[in-house]
């Protein structure tokens, strides 16, 4: 039984019950015994819920109501741009002639949908400032793997095989040394200085004929611009490395400023972040990959171009690191992509930007007081504060993100990046209200207070949720995952 006397669907079971109504058969009727081996059948019928359709949309429909999401409370995690998903997006991405369409159409049969893809291809280079861009990477960190991908194969191509290492800022997301590994190289840890941007002196020591790559997102995980981010490319491409830009913090600078003229050479993009699509749960995502002209050849395979009025896919990529997924990217994020970059314009792209630096430091300068703020400067789009002043008083950071559920909030990242002790990022985006913000501001310098005054109610939150604090080593490690009938 869940709380709150939520019955389980297996508990709402009566025999006898059905949820469906199919058609007589109309075609003759086949015996898989004949073409499916034996030990591949059940000799029972599996035991599932016996239920109506009344039973199944009550159930479901009331489980819905106990998860958090962008459309219903203010999602505040640091360095995932959970910003609201226009609803347009989602009406585009449903027409008929998108949506039901089948990957293994002959392309003159899908004309419409090349074009928008295409298209789509030329306003990231736009916005990126690369040569050349693919839509084919189903995600960031897949996209991260193919970019190095693909700066791994250049080096090959040209004979600088020794070129094994990618250098990662101490503040990098976790998938960046992933990907690194999955591709092959080893990482090199390069330092941040007491601003919290790369420490320049570390990076001309770690840097080396070795080098394959720097990789980078700017601003970076702390919310900080890397000012020194020219004299980086330089050293990286006077060592004879490549410079990839981690775009997860792309709503900071879009319509600002380019990674490609920063320096960078291969960049990714998160659709479902910075453009709006909805992400969450482990999907859907799309992380394209843009690169400068002499990455080209190495793009994956096949790579969609545009020839005398006509959009098709090209095979012939001799230097290509081939294909890395199925089909050509995840459409339906494209589309919604797509049409959030045609309803914002340039113009509207800009104000994103400006937004969601103002919303952060606003954010930011009002919780300073209350918190400890590692980093005493100007914020791009998220900011770090830490909770090093209220775990003296016995409340961890840990504590402080339960006790915001009871608020009605999801918390904020915490504990990330691990530089920073009792860590809290937080990224309000650029599509809150003044009032939301406000409202997020109060709840915590509510809980900063009681962990002076009452630190109990705060070390034993959540108090309001159906499920209450867990045993979080055991639900690691032992996780229930499945049903069990019991006796």
């Amino acid at each position: 039984m869940l709380k709150n006397d939520q019955p389980l669907i297996f508990e709402l079971s009566r025999e006898g019950r059905t949820g469906y109504s199919l058609p007589e058969m109309d075609v003759p009727q086949v015996d898989l015994s004949e073409l499916i081996p034996a030990e591949y059948t059940r000799e029972e019928a599996p035991e599932l819920p016996e239920v109506s359709e009344l039973d199944i949309m009550r159930h479901y429909t009331a489980l819905s109501k106990r998860n958090h999401g962008v459309d219903s409370g203010f999602y505040p995690l640091g360095s995932c741009t959970m910003k609201y998903n226009p609803k347009i997006n989602e009406n585009v991405a449903r027409f008929n002639g998108f949506a039901h369409l089948h990957p293994l159409q002959e392309t003159e049969g899908v004309q419409g949908a090349l074009e928008l893809m295409y298209d789509l291809q030329e306003h990231l280079k736009e916005i990126t400032g690369m040569d050349e861009v693919t839509l084919q990477p189903a995600a960031g960190a897949h996209g991260e793997w193919t970019g190095l991908m693909m700066i791994r194969a250049y080096h090959e191509a040209n004979g600088d095989t020794k070129r094994t290492k990618v250098i990662v800022p101490d503040s990098a997301h976790g998938t960046n040394p992933a990907s690194a590994t999955v591709a092959g190289f080893e990482t090199v840890t390069v330092k941040s200085d007491e601003n919290g941007l790369v420490d320049m002196e570390d990076l001309k020591r770690v840097v080396g004929d070795d080098t394959a790559a720097l990789m980078l997102t700017n601003p970076n995980t702390l919310g900080l611009f890397e000012e020194n981010i020219l004299e980086m490319a330089s050293i990286i491409h006077q060592a004879g490395g490549k410079l990839y830009y981690d775009g997860a913090n792309l709503n900071a600078v879009m319509s600002k400023a380019r990674p490609g003229d920063m320096g960078f050479d291969v960049v990714h993009l998160n659709l479902h972040k910075t453009f709006t699509g909805p992400h969450g749960g482990g999907g859907p995502g799309s992380g394209p990959v843009g690169v400068k002209s002499d990455l080209i050849p190495y793009l994956p395979k096949p790579v969609l171009i545009k020839r005398d009025e006509e959009y098709l896919f090209e095979y012939d990529r001799p230097q290509s690191i081939g294909r890395v997924k199925p089909y050509y990217g995840n459409f339906g994020i494209n589309v919604r992509a797509y049409t959030y970059i045609r309803t914002m314009g340039p113009d509207g792209l800009k104000a994103v930007t400006e937004n969601a630096v103002i919303n952060a430091n606003y954010m930011m300068r009002r919780l300073a007081p209350h918190f400890d703020l590692p980093y005493d400067r100007h914020c791009k789009h998220e900011f770090v504060i830490s909770g090093k002043r209220q775990k003296k008083l016995g409340v961890r950071t840990l504590d402080i993100a339960k006790r915001l559920l009871d608020f009605g909030y999801h918390p904020p990242t915490i504990y990330f990046p691990l530089n920073v002790e009792e860590c809290m990022m937080i990224e309000p985006t650029e599509t809150e209200s003044k009032e939301t913000i406000d409202a997020f501001i109060d709840a915590m310098i509510q809980i900063a207070k009681e962990t002076e005054e009452n630190p109990e109610i705060v070390q034993e939150a959540p108090h309001t949720t159906v499920i209450k604090r867990l045993d979080e080593t055991l639900a690691a490690r032992k996780p229930v995952l499945r049903y069990t009938k019991e006796d």
